[in-house]
């Protein structure tokens, strides 16, 4: 095993639309340029991305006379300011929020139960979705007219934002109250990858039959989950989605804000896909560094690599860390070169299949009685056919071969739902 780091092979209009159904059984800046400008005006000029929510012109009118509630973070912002207070700026008559995973402010760690609480800004009452109440009630909606979606994502299976999606429009059909949608774009919209959830392995990490890497915006997301009735008893949620102009698929997208505690830079966020997975085993991502998702290492890794990073208890983002006060030793991908990373648009498999080679106690290295804090690896995948895959010594082409013809077929299901190129 080499010392320096391992060579990667990796994944490197404006408008609104309104889907009308009853219920039935059946960072730079918000606004980021795409290309520099350009000097000689005989030739086109990139438009700059605008998000949903920046389009207030498009939704405004609406919303007024509504009472309204608002399911949102620290990442739902109109330019600069949190959309809460801009809204209520702007008239709009906001009855209460409901926050999900990491809290409405986003500061609570990886899992961490949230607590209601009244946001001490605006006096709002704010309704944890991501505690003992997974989605609105009957009574938490009687006084709502419309509810807005307004959350960034990153685009992964196990990322729980498209949960708390699912949970929303379920409750939003049930109680015949429409969802409005301020989209965003998908900063790993660009990659389609990873074996299908196989539905024995469904779980909080893993809700709905899609690759690793989805794909798709959370108002696509939303279409796909009314289209393929993947609601609970088939329901139907009548969906507003006010679009992203400007962007496509593969347009370059940095976040303006972080979408939670340890997802803290831009390169965390392309490498999160692939990252993610050593959740589940012995290896620790950074997590207890100020540079999670970007670093992999763990303490009997000494040897095989020279850089190294000791993970500590930090409020906020992860308390009690895998290896907590131990050197580790492993790779650093803070300075790896993303732009291309987009050229395979694939997630990453090497750094899994070579860690696992290099670890001297294999049988450790998917243990899950190793540390409270370890995910578990088959529902981080989706399947238990990778970790049999990685130990047998599969080859990485063999390996993608076996997620097909899932992952095509996904792919062509996924097609009916996209709003953008």
């Amino acid at each position: 095993m080499k010392k320096n780091i391992l060579a990667l092979s990796f994944f490197a209009c404006v408008g609104i639309i309104t889907s009308s159904c009853a219920s039935s059984s059946g960072g730079k800046s918000p606004f980021l340029a795409t290309a520099d400008s350009l000097e000689n005006n005989s030739q086109p000029v990139a438009k700059t991305i605008i998000t949903g929510a920046d389009q207030t012109s498009e939704y405004l009118k609406y919303l007024r006379g509504k009472r309204v509630a608002m399911v949102v973070n620290q990442t739902s912002i109109i330019g600069k300011t949190p959309s809460v207070d801009s809204l209520l700026a702007l008239g709009i008559n906001i009855v209460k929020i409901f926050g999900p995973e990491h809290g409405f402010r986003g500061n609570a760690s990886n899992g961490a139960k949230v607590s209601d609480e009244k946001d001490p800004k605006t006096g709002i009452s704010v309704i944890s979705l991501y505690g003992k109440l997974k989605k609105p009630s009957k009574e938490h909606l009687a006084d709502v007219d419309l509810v807005i979606f307004d959350i960034q994502d990153v685009g992964c299976r196990f990322y729980t934002y498209i949960n708390t999606l699912d949970h929303v429009m379920e409750s939003c059909a049930e109680n015949n109250k429409e969802l409005m949608i301020l989209d965003r774009p998908n900063p790993n919209g660009y990659v389609v990858d990873g074996p299908i959830l196989e539905n024995h392995l469904y779980s909080g990490i893993g809700m709905h039959k899609i690759p690793i890497t989805h794909g798709m915006t959370m108002g696509e997301f939303a279409q796909m989950l009314n289209g393929e009735k993947w609601l609970p008893g088939q329901l139907q949620c009548k969906l507003k989605i006010i679009k992203v102009a400007n962007y496509t698929h593969d347009t370059p997208y940095d976040l303006p804000v972080f979408p939670s505690p340890n997802l803290n830079s831009q390169q965390s966020i392309v490498l999160y896909p692939s990252i993610c997975p050593f959740e589940g085993t012995i290896v620790s991502q950074g997590r207890g560094t100020y540079m999670p998702f970007t670093v992999l290492g763990a303490p009997l890794l000494k040897g095989k690599y020279e850089f190294s990073f000791t993970p500590k208890s930090i409020p906020g983002m992860s308390e009690t860390p895998l290896h907590q006060n131990q050197e580790c030793y492993g790779v650093d991908l803070r300075k790896y070169d993303v732009a291309s990373l987009r050229k395979s648009k694939q997630i990453n498999l090497k750094l899994l299949i070579e860690m696992y080679k290099a670890y001297p106690d294999k049988a450790k290295f998917f243990d899950m009685s190793q540390s409270k804090q370890m995910g578990n690896f088959d529902k981080l995948a989706g399947t238990e056919n990778l970790k049999k895959q990685i130990i047998s010594g599969v080859s990485e082409e063999e390996i993608r071969k076996s997620w097909e013809p899932g992952l095509t077929d996904y792919k062509n299901m996924r097609k009916k739902y996209l709003l953008y190129q």
